[in-house]
């Protein structure tokens, strides 16, 4: 059929390394001991965050605070690298940097609504802790919004026909996209908590 796909959405989902089950332990450790120390990070938590923990609001930069985190940024990189390849963003000479770097720990029916990550043109994340029936994470068709008579999708359509996708991340993997994707984390039905560590980066425009 003499088609064409145009302007696709790139999501990347890969194993961080071979064997990071050390830094995944180390990671998993420290995550908690954010947890249990943040207290303005609590605070933000019940505003903006109601059920979780998120580092977000109060310790944002934990790659510049921990070496765990720092030696996972390391690792981050590389995949970073490879995103934007298969890209073809045109960053040569270019200054790319981690801005940003936050836990977060989601017991039990806690999620995050949709939205996006501004300042940012990379964003992903690494997981550390994923237990069986723990949430997904869900992208949004970007074009959503500029669909007029459009109808719906057949309920078993392609996945790239979708309007909504759902990644099921699996322990040790980092999930890349660009940072205008829309995506939530609906609500985890799982009895155990579910960790990860998100980020962000920019480069010198």
């Amino acid at each position: 059929m003499p088609l064409e796909k145009l302007f696709p959405t790139y999501v990347y989902n890969e194993k961080l390394k071979s064997n990071d089950l050390n830094l995944r332990g180390e990671i998993l450790s420290e995550a908690y001991k954010f947890r249990d120390d943040d207290i303005e990070g609590h605070k933000w938590c019940k505003k903006n965050y109601v059920g979780g923990y998120t580092s977000y609001g109060s310790l944002c930069k934990l790659h510049k605070m921990s070496p765990t985190f720092n030696e996972l940024k390391k690792q981050i990189d590389k995949h970073v690298k490879k995103y934007i390849q298969v890209t073809e963003m045109d960053l040569e000479g270019q200054k790319i940097e981690m801005n940003s770097c936050w836990v977060s720990i989601m017991p039990a029916q806690s999620h995050h609504s949709f939205h996006i990550h501004p300042q940012s043109f990379i964003s992903g994340t690494y997981y550390v802790s994923t237990p069986k029936n723990s949430s997904v994470i869900k992208f949004e068709d970007p074009r959503l919004a500029f669909f007029m008579g459009s109808p719906s999708r057949k309920s078993k359509c392609r996945r790239e026909n979708q309007h909504f996708v759902a990644v099921d991340p699996r322990e040790g993997n980092v999930v890349l996209f660009e940072s205008w994707l829309r995506h939530e984390v609906p609500a985890n039905t799982s009895e155990t908590e579910r960790v990860s560590v998100s980020f962000n980066y920019s480069w010198n425009f």
